[in-house]
C-alpha cells in the first residue's frame, strides 16, 4: 500500500487512519465479518459515490437534469422511471392515464434511452435504475445503447434494483407471480455474469420497506431475508455464489436516529456477511455487503419544508458514518413536489460539505467503540435475528410473503409510529409541535399531461418506421424462450434492438407467465 497522505482537524491535531481500543480489537475494516466497513481505508481512499436519483416528464428534460448534475459533481446517475414503465405498459396505453412521466422518466423503446443518455458516454459513468419487474428490459434498453456506442461491455457498470420480493410486501410496482419473477432475476445474474460483469445484478433494497413503515430492525431482517432468497434461487440454478454473490447490492433508507441507522448498517453488514458464508461463499468479495443510501423520503414534511435540509444533513452523516458506498440526498420539497432544480442542487451540496468540511470522511468507522454503538449494533443484529428465524419457520421469505407475514409486521409498526405522533408521545418538528401559520410558499415541479401525447406520438411513429415483420419474429422468439425455460436475456436485448418496446415485451411475458393479482 502507497503512502497515506496525512490527514488533521482544524486545530493541527492528527487524525489516524483508524481508532481502536488500548487492547487492539481483533475485527479490521475490510476485513470479515465487514462490521467496520467493507473497505481498509473506507473514504480516505474513495469518497463514497454522490447519486442523486432524477428522471421525469420526458427523456429530453431528464436528460437536462442529468447533464446539470453531472455539471454540479455528481459522480454516478440514478434514475427514476414513471409508474407505467414500472408496470410494463407503454405510454399509450389506456392504464397510463393520468401517470405518464409524473414520478419518473417515461421509457417506452431504445430510442428514448437514446435521447435520455444523449451526451453522456456509458462507459465513462456509473447507472443506477430504480426498476423492479420491468428491470430486464431496461438493462436491455441500457446495454443495446451501450454497444451501439461502442463501448466495452466488460467495463459498463451500474445496477437495476430488479428486488421483486419487496414488491410484494411493500410497494406494489410487480406484473408476475413470484415464482416467475424469481426465475427472470436468476436469468439476469447468469446473463450479467457473463456479458455485463462489472453490472451490480440487483439492489436488494430496504429502501421501501422502511418508506412503508417498517422499523429500523425489519428493514433489515426483511431485506437480508429477501436477499438469502435470491441467493438461493440461483444456487438452485447452478451458479457459483463467488461469481454472481460479487454483484450483489443493497439499498436502504437512512432516518432520524443517527445512532440507531449507523449500528443498522453495521449490523446489517455482519449479518450478510455470516449469511453467505452459510451458504458457501468462500471469497471475500461475495461476503461484503455494499449497500447504497437514500435519505428518508417519509421523514419529510410538507409542513416547514425549509426543517427538512436538517433532516437532510442528520440522515446524510448517518449513512456515512455507516459506511455507505454510494448516496442519494432527498430535495427538501420532495414532501410536495418532485424536486426543483434548487433543491437538487442543495441536496447535493449537503453531501459535498460533509464529504470535505465536516472530517466524517477522514477515518474509518469513527463511532466503533462508543459503548452505546456498539451495544446498538448488537441489540439490532439480535432482534433482526430473531425476525429472519421467524420467517425461515414460514419456509422463507416467498412463503412469509405468500401469508402475508410481512406485510402485517410492516403495517403494524407503521400504525404505531403514526399513533405515537397523534397522540405527541413523539414529536416531528413543524407538525405536532412547534408549528407556524405558514403563508410563505415555495416554488413546486409541476409536470403538464401533455407529456402522455408527446410519448404517444413518438410511439406511433416507432411503429410506423420498424419492421412489423421482424418485431413478431423478435416476440415470438421471447415467448418460446419463456416457455421453454432458456435464459429470456438475449432474446430481451434482440427485441429491444429492433425496436420491439417495453410494453409489448411485458405482454408477451404475461401471456407466459400471468399476472399476480396480490
Amino acid at each position: 500500500m502507497s503512502e497515506e497522505k496525512k490527514v488533521f482537524t482544524d486545530s493541527g491535531i492528527e487524525i489516524k487512519r483508524l481508532y481502536t481500543d488500548p487492547v487492539p480489537m481483533s475485527e479490521q475494516p475490510g476485513e470479515f465479518p465487514f462490521t467496520r466497513g467493507v473497505q481498509p481505508d473506507m473514504y480516505r481512499g474513495k469518497l463514497w459515490t454522490m447519486r442523486q436519483y432524477a428522471g421525469f416528464s420526458t427523456a429530453e428534460e431528464s436528460n437536462k437534469r442529468y447533464h446539470y448534475l453531472l455539471s454540479q459533481g455528481v459522480m454516478g446517475l440514478s434514475v427514476a422511471f414513471d409508474l407505467p414503465t414500472q408496470i410494463g405498459y407503454d405510454s399509450d396505453h389506456a392504464l397510463a392515464e393520468g401517470e405518464v412521466g409524473k414520478v419518473g422518466v417515461a421509457i417506452d423503446s431504445l430510442e428514448d434511452m437514446q435521447t435520455l443518455f444523449k451526451g453522456i458516454r456509458l462507459e465513462d459513468v456509473s447507472t443506477s435504475m430504480t426498476i423492479n419487474a420491468t428491470g430486464f428490459i431496461l438493462l436491455a434498453f441500457y446495454t443495446a445503447l451501450a454497444k451501439q456506442q461502442g463501448a466495452d461491455l466488460k467495463k459498463i457498470s451500474g445496477t437495476i434494483q430488479n428486488d421483486i420480493l419487496k414488491e410484494y410486501a411493500a410497494r406494489g410496482t410487480y406484473i408476475y407471480p413470484p415464482k416467475p419473477s424469481m426465475r427472470i432475476i436468476t436469468d439476469i445474474f447468469e446473463w450479467c455474469s457473463m456479458e455485463v460483469p462489472k453490472w451490480n445484478t440487483i439492489s436488494i433494497s430496504g429502501y421501501h420497506i422502511r418508506e412503508a413503515g417498517s422499523t429500523a430492525v425489519q428493514e433489515i431482517a426483511f431485506t437480508l431475508s429477501n436477499g438469502r432468497a435470491y441467493v438461493k434461487a440461483a444456487l438452485e440454478k447452478g451458479l457459483d455464489i463467488n461469481v454472481f454473490g460479487k454483484r450483489l447490492s443493497f439499498f436502504f433508507n437512512a432516518h432520524n436516529n443517527l445512532f440507531e441507522e449507523v449500528a443498522k448498517f453495521r449490523a446489517a453488514r455482519r449479518m450478510w456477511a455470516q449469511m453467505m458464508k452459510e451458504l458457501g461463499a468462500t471469497d471475500p468479495k461475495a461476503q461484503m455487503l455494499r449497500f447504497h443510501t437514500q435519505t428518508g423520503g417519509s421523514t419529510l414534511t410538507a409542513q416547514q419544508p425549509l426543517n427538512n435540509i436538517a433532516r437532510v444533513t442528520v440522515q446524510t452523516m448517518s449513512a456515512v458514518l455507516g459506511g455507505t458506498q454510494s448516496l442519494h440526498t432527498n430535495g427538501y420539497d420532495e414532501a410536495l413536489s418532485l424536486p426543483t432544480e434548487e433543491a437538487a442542487r442543495i441536496a447535493l451540496r449537503t453531501q459535498q460539505i460533509v464529504a470535505y468540511e465536516s472530517g466524517l470522511a477522514d477515518t474509518v468507522d469513527p463511532l466503533a467503540g462508543s459503548y452505546y454503538v456498539e451495544a446498538l449494533t448488537n441489540e439490532v443484529e439480535a432482534q433482526a435475528w430473531k425476525l429472519i428465524h421467524s420467517i425461515d419457520a414460514m419456509g422463507g421469505s416467498v412463503s412469509a410473503i405468500e401469508q402475508g407475514f410481512i406485510q402485517d409486521e410492516i403495517a403494524r409498526s407503521a400504525y404505531n409510529y403514526q399513533r405515537e405522533i397523534e397522540t405527541g408521545e413523539k414529536i416531528i418538528v413543524g407538525v405536532n409541535k412547534f408549528q407556524v401559520n405558514e403563508t410563505d410558499s415555495i416554488p413546486l415541479f409541476k409536470i403538464d399531461d401533455s407529456i402522455r401525447q408527446l410519448q404517444s406520438e413518438k410511439l406511433a411513429s416507432l411503429r410506423n418506421r420498424r419492421d412489423p415483420a421482424r418485431v413478431d419474429q423478435m416476440l415470438q422468439l421471447l415467448s418460446d424462450r419463456a416457455t421453454n425455460g432458456e435464459n429470456i436475456m438475449p432474446a430481451v436485448l434482440e427485441a429491444v434492438e429492433n425496436l420491439c418496446t417495453l410494453g409489448e415485451i411485458a405482454d408477451t411475458l404475461r401471456e407466459v407467465f400471468g399476472e399476480y393479482k396480490g
